[in-house]
């Protein structure tokens, strides 16, 4: 992998990093470099979080071996580049799931560590980081740390949701989580408003481990298709290999005719009831179609994801959609969901107890920028804040007012370690 093909998500178009360094072993010491380091996973950040421009890039995916897994325990133990899909294809078959999964396979382990992930079931079991036991983190220092919640738990804390920013991780070992079968059973419940929507998600936290929604952003009466699932006991087949978008098309193709034809079809859709699948569609539909990103075009695409307290949900929701519903932006995969009450581990983890909309918007430069300052200052209103991991754009005010536990995390952070995010809102005030 060259400098400039390690990317973002979001194909943003962030100057490259100056080089790249594989890391391949974990006993490794880190490159003597003139400049700054970051961990680089799988690219799947959406904005400058996993990029370091003009500086050194630490690709760890070469750090994929397996180091040990209890199947009477669920213990696994692995480095840190192994990719979450990898685990799931060990440990499914063995009657063992990852306690918590975002929407996307395709991630690192240490890039879940260092963005604090969050699934469908925070309700039920908090952020990746509640079922981390430890972890090894390498300082430019030369030091080496065992973190867990009792060893060295202040690193552990500045290190889950830190961005990558504290240092190296080598390797970790996860708490996975019984299953009976590879299949989930959902329950799908349209509903039309955000009073419907919430008194069904309540409904779905009691009965269900599993509870997202699919929202249409266009709609001038909020509807959209709710979603409860469980682990089952059965076993169905994998899905074959999806579709692949094979190239960046010369524009986007999502526009305000395409997603307004999408969402009227997808909320029609003769949803059942009641229906049992494979747990690669539930968990992660995008991940069927390869390479989904480029079908924004050459100017990329943003992703918005912010949550809100509960006091202040229903409303800042509901203000929110209507600033998105009236811009004509947004994209075919709104989500919107509850984040528990369970705290997070990490001294910048995204989840709290709230309500997190998460939206891809197609880049339009100055019109979609408008539009998310108008957002930001709903979500600020309502105490709320966005997500990094997610983020390309967040003024530093913002960032600043969303997590006030910031400035202990300063002291954690590597003296060699920066990024393209970190540098845009601590620098860049």
């Amino acid at each position: 992998m060259s400098a400039a093909q390690a990317s973002a998500w979001g194909n943003l178009g962030w100057p490259p990093a100056a080089e790249i360094r594989r890391v391949d072993t974990r006993d490794a010491d880190l490159p003597a470099v003139a400049g700054t380091l970051l961990p680089y996973g799988n690219g799947r950040s959406y904005g400058d979080s996993c990029l370091n421009p003009g500086g050194t890039l630490l690709a760890t995916r070469g750090l994929d071996r397996f180091i040990a897994f209890d199947a009477d325990t669920g213990v696994l133990a692995c480095e840190a580049g192994v990719l979450l899909a990898e685990i799931l294809d060990l440990v499914v078959p063995r009657g063992w799931f990852l306690p918590v999964t975002p929407g996307t396979r395709y991630v690192t382990v240490a890039g879940a560590i260092a963005n604090d992930v969050h699934g469908k079931n925070h309700h039920a079991g908090g952020a990746f980081g509640a079922h981390v036991r430890s972890f090894e983190l390498l300082r430019s220092d030369g030091s080496r740390r065992r973190c867990s919640p009792a060893e060295n738990a202040d690193w552990f804390a500045a290190t889950v949701g830190g961005l990558g920013l504290t240092g190296l991780v080598t390797q970790a070992e996860l708490q996975l989580k019984r299953i009976a079968g590879n299949a989930i059973a959902v329950r799908n419940v349209r509903f039309s408003g955000l009073d419907e929507f919430f008194a069904l998600n309540a409904e779905a936290e009691r009965e269900h481990e599993y509870a997202v929604a699919w929202i249409d952003c266009l709609a001038k009466t909020p509807r959209g298709v709710l979603m409860g699932g469980d682990h089952a006991d059965a076993d169905l087949p994998a899905p074959r290999g999806g579709r692949n978008v094979p190239l960046t098309p010369p524009l986007s193709l999502i526009n305000h005719a395409s997603l307004a034809a999408f969402n009227a079809a997808y909320y029609g859709k003769p949803w059942p009831a009641a229906q049992t699948v494979h747990y690669r569609p539930y968990f992660y539909p995008l991940d069927a179609v390869g390479h989904w990103n480029r079908i924004y075009g050459p100017r990329g695409f943003y992703q918005y994801q912010s949550v809100v307290p509960p006091a202040a949900a229903r409303a800042a929701t509901g203000e929110m959609l209507a600033a998105i519903a009236g811009s004509g932006q947004g994209s075919f995969l709104a989500v919107l969901k509850n984040f528990g009450a369970r705290s997070s581990s990490g001294l910048l983890s995204f989840p709290m107890a709230g309500t997190t909309l998460a939206l891809d918007f197609p880049n339009h430069g100055a019109a979609t920028l408008d539009l998310f300052a108008r957002l930001d200052a709903i979500v600020r209103a309502a105490g709320g804040r966005l997500y990094p991991a997610k983020d390309a754009r967040m003024p530093a005010a913002m960032f600043r007012a969303g997590y006030p536990r910031l400035a202990e995390f300063t002291s954690y952070v590597d003296p060699k370690f920066s990024s393209g995010f970190w540098r845009r809102v601590m620098e860049n005030n």
